[in-house]
């Protein structure tokens, strides 16, 4: 799905349910595309809302109905008959970076029961990267509930959907899990309207993200 004009300055590539139980997600970007579509921002927004479709319509908890956890092995391409859904991912990635407009942040969101922004550390030098993750933290701490913080700049986080994007197309990416039993900046244990709100404010954390966008 987009939302917003292909020329916009920035693009933003969020996507839930890579593991089908993980509804917190579709909440988030639900709220988040309900404001943009009323007020545009900076960015172009593309979303993959349900990756993990047939897990979904299944049942399943974390593979999709081939067996295979979406969010692993993206440090190579993805086989097309175990993970079709992330073949048509990286086909549109391959279509996005041949017209040169790859997106310049990517989140992948998920539940657990901690609720951190998983940062990738791979061997080299990235510290571009990683300021840019501190940048993440910052404003999703300051214009939505989000208090839980980050697994810092030391996180091993091979193969899986941040680390892969960073590595194969040199975008910002990372997981955002989200605590699926209690929400620190609200006090409260999460419901859908929760996860909402904090899409509703994600929209001006993105704005001052790519303000300051070197």
């Amino acid at each position: 799905v987009r939302i917003g004009r292909e020329d916009a300055p920035y693009r933003l590539l969020l996507r839930a349910r890579a593991h089908p139980w993980e509804t917190g997600g579709n909440w988030v970007l639900e709220g988040l595309i309900r404001e943009v579509l009323e007020n545009t921002p900076n960015f172009c927004l593309y979303v993959m809302p349900m990756c993990n479709k047939d897990g979904v319509a299944h049942g399943g908890s974390r593979f999709n109905s081939m067996g295979k956890d979406l969010n692993r092995d993206w440090d190579e391409p993805a086989d097309p008959v175990l993970a079709p859904e992330n073949v048509a991912l990286e086909q549109w990635l391959d279509r996005m970076k041949e017209k040169d407009m790859l997106p310049h942040l990517a989140i992948d969101f998920h539940n657990d029961s901690s609720g951190k922004i998983h940062v990738s550390r791979p061997d080299g030098n990235y510290e571009t990267y990683l300021n840019r993750m501190a940048r993440l933290e910052h404003v999703l701490t300051e214009h939505t509930w989000f208090t839980e913080g980050s697994t810092g700049s030391n996180f091993k986080n091979a193969g899986t959907f941040g680390e892969g994007l960073l590595m194969r197309y040199d975008i910002a990416a990372c997981i955002m899990e989200l605590n699926c039993n209690w929400s620190a900046g609200l006090s409260k244990a999460p419901l859908g309207a929760d996860w909402m709100l904090m899409g509703q404010q994600m929209r001006q954390a993105f704005i001052a993200y790519f303000d300051d966008l070197d």
